[in-house]
């Protein structure tokens, strides 16, 4: 007994996916409004019989749905087709070095020097970078002088520094009383990359993830 209903239960759920199918399939679905057609035409009053109008505008509609389902069909393989493309295009970035917002900076253990860069919002008279330990305590500076907006990178006698993680830094700009807006950026490496909601995700070695938009430069 136990058999028959297992084998009844999985009939009716082959049975309702089946169904599911055809009734998102454009095909089985003008062919179901074709024959409500011609059963419609079979059984027509011939004193009052379907006007050629209607069924003109009946056929119209069936093709109009048809053709938006194949579109939405096309559409759905192009979106898999750019999004595969996405990935192999972003595998070319795993290992290099790039540009990205953040304030850690990057210490070459062979030269000592620490890395990072910026971009200026505006001109500015007086530039310096601030460079910080964990607890956010200035161990050290760049004087920059003055400087016109863009993207300036600086490096940062880092031999002497103690602390047990990376150094960041913070950009001191303005014009005498009034502060011009920076936005900091730091060297870091891709390790990894993956799709999330059709949006290409980069890991990467120190600075977690980011999307495409938030690589600045690729070194």
């Amino acid at each position: 007994m136990i058999s028959n209903v297992t084998s009844s239960t999985a009939t009716g759920s082959t049975g309702a996916s089946a169904k599911a199918d055809s009734a998102t399939d454009p095909a089985a679905a003008q062919d179901r409004f074709l024959k409500l057609l011609v059963a419609q035409l079979n059984n027509q009053d011939p004193m009052n019989p379907l006007d050629n109008a209607q069924m003109t505008s009946q056929i119209a509609q069936i093709n109009t749905v048809t053709g938006i389902q194949q579109l939405n069909d096309t559409v759905k393989g192009l979106v898999s087709q750019f999004s595969a493309q996405q990935m192999l295009q972003g595998s070319a970035m795993v290992g290099r070095e790039v540009l990205a917002e953040g304030n850690t900076l990057s210490v070459d253990s062979a030269s000592g020097q620490a890395a990072g860069a910026f971009d200026l919002a505006g001109s500015a008279a007086s530039v310096k970078v601030q460079v910080l330990d964990a607890a956010g305590k200035e161990v050290g500076t760049v004087d920059m002088g003055a400087l016109p907006a863009g993207r300036y990178n600086f490096a940062w006698d880092a031999s002497s520094y103690q602390g047990d993680s990376a150094p960041r830094f913070k950009v001191l700009a303005a014009n005498g009383e009034t502060t011009v807006a920076s936005t900091a950026l730091m060297i870091d490496k891709v390790t990894a990359v993956s799709m999330d909601s059709g949006s290409l995700q980069l890991q990467l070695s120190r600075g977690g993830m980011t999307t495409q938009t938030g690589i600045k430069a690729i070194l």
